[in-house]
C-alpha cells in the first residue's frame, strides 16, 4: 500500500506535504543572502575547485537555496537519490532505488545536473555511482549515509545524535571513494530538508555547504509526469534550484516529466547548470 508510505516518502525527498511548511522552511542565520555567506573559493583553491560558502556566524554550515538572477537565465536541476540504511532487504526483493533511464534522458538530452546522493545508495549501485562520477555533465553531492534526519521531528526519520552528523556525512564521502565516483563536490543536502541551528552546528566539522532550493518538483510518489513538469514550469526563474528524485520506487514519472521540462525551459532561453556553477554566478 502506498498511501500509509507516502508522509515517510516525502521526507526521503526532502519535500513538505502541499500547503504545510515543514521543517525545510527553517533557516538559520547563515542562509543564502546573509552577508556572511558570500560564495568563496575553498582553500587552497584552485581553477576547478567547486565554489563553497563561508561559515555563518559562529561557524554555523552555511546555506545555499538559489542562485542570483544576474546570472540570467539558469537552473539547476537536482536529483536526490535516495535510500536509507535499513533499506537493503527492500532492495534484495527487488524494490528499485535508482533510476538509469532518468540518467540516460539527462545525457541525450545534453542536461548538466547535481546527484545527491547517500552513502547506502552508492553502495547498493556502486557502477551507477561510478558512471555518474566520471560524467562531465554530472556532479555527485551528499545527501548522507544514512538518510536519518539531523532535527528532531522530520516526517517520521529516525534522527541523528549530533555527535553522529559529522561522521554520517563523511562516510557517504567514503562510500562515494569507494565505488570509484569522481567529481565529488562538497555540498551537503539535509535528510527531509530538516534543519536547524544545531544541524547547522553539528555538521560543520564536515566543512560543506548545505544545499537546499527554491522549486519543489512534487514527484514524490506523482503517478502524473504532466502535473510534475507543470509545476517545476511554473515555479522556475532564473536562479532557480529545483529538487527532483533518482528513485524509481519513489518518484516513478520523473523521467517523463523531464522530457517535457528541457524542451520548453529551453524554448524559454533557459541554460541547465550542476549547482557549482549556479553557486559560482551568486558571486
Amino acid at each position: 500500500m502506498l498511501a500509509p508510505l507516502l508522509p515517510l516518502c516525502l521526507a526521503a525527498c526532502g519535500t513538505a506535504p502541499p500547503g504545510a511548511a515543514g521543517p525545510a522552511a527553517a533557516a538559520g542565520p547563515s542562509a543564502a543572502g546573509s552577508p556572511s555567506a558570500a560564495p568563496r573559493s575553498a582553500a587552497p583553491a584552485g581553477p576547478s575547485a567547486p565554489p563553497v560558502m563561508a561559515p555563518g556566524p559562529g561557524g554555523l554550515t552555511p546555506v545555499f537555496a538559489r542562485g542570483s538572477a544576474k546570472g540570467g537565465k539558469t537552473v539547476a536541476l537536482t536529483f536526490d537519490a535516495d535510500m536509507t540504511a535499513d533499506q537493503g532487504a527492500r532492495a534484495a526483493g527487488g524494490e528499485h532505488f535508482d533510476n538509469p533511464a532518468l540518467i540516460g534522458t539527462l545525457r541525450r538530452l545534453k542536461v548538466d545536473a547535481t546527484v545527491f546522493m547517500t552513502g547506502r545508495w552508492a553502495e547498493e549501485y556502486p557502477d551507477q555511482a561510478r558512471s555518474i562520477g566520471a560524467d562531465p555533465r554530472f556532479e555527485i553531492a551528499n545527501h548522507s549515509y544514512s538518510h536519518h534526519a539531523f532535527t528532531g521531528d522530520c516526517y517520521g526519520l529516525p534522527r541523528l545524535d549530533a555527535d553522529q552528523a559529522a561522521g554520517d556525512v563523511r562516510r557517504a564521502f567514503d562510500a562515494f571513494k569507494a565505488a570509484g565516483a569522481r567529481n565529488v563536490v562538497p555540498y551537503f543536502r539535509f535528510p527531509g530538508g530538516c534543519y536547524d541551528d544545531e544541524a547547522l552546528r553539528a555538521l560543520a566539522p564536515a566543512k560543506v555547504t548545505a544545499v537546499q532550493w527554491d522549486v519543489v518538483s512534487g514527484d514524490a510518489f506523482a503517478t502524473d509526469a504532466d502535473a510534475v513538469a507543470q509545476q517545476v514550469l511554473d515555479g522556475v526563474k532564473p536562479g532557480s534550484l529545483v529538487v527532483m528524485h533518482c528513485t524509481r520506487s519513489a518518484a516513478p514519472v520523473t523521467e517523463r516529466a523531464i522530457r517535457r521540462i528541457v524542451p520548453e525551459l529551453r524554448a524559454r532561453g533557459y541554460r541547465f547548470v550542476k549547482v557549482s556553477e549556479l553557486m559560482a554566478g551568486a558571486r
